[in-house]
């Protein structure tokens, strides 16, 4: 990931700008990394990822089922109180 300080951000947006459609890139403020600049199109990949839904119909039958039974034994279940607020 290259790497720019906010002073470069502010000289040449358009160098910055060309280097996020390559890739991610962390803007520095004081050293310190503080802002990711990226693409629009692995911005959306990155959403897309983060909201995919399925319901249980589409679940292979070992998840679903592991998903109805929680626990392999009562003990485990038996822990559930812990959660508790």
């Amino acid at each position: 990931m290259q790497r720019f300080s906010s002073f470069d951000l502010q000289r040449n947006v358009a160098k910055v700008q060309e280097a996020a459609l390559k890739e991610p890139v962390s803007i520095s403020y004081h050293g310190r990394d503080r802002l990711v600049v990226l693409s629009i199109d692995e911005f959306e990949r990155l959403k897309r990822r983060d909201r995919q839904v399925i319901s249980m119909q589409e679940l292979p039958e070992e998840f679903a089922a592991a998903l109805r039974e929680p626990y392999d034994d009562a003990e485990q279940a038996a822990l559930d109180h812990l959660l508790d607020d």
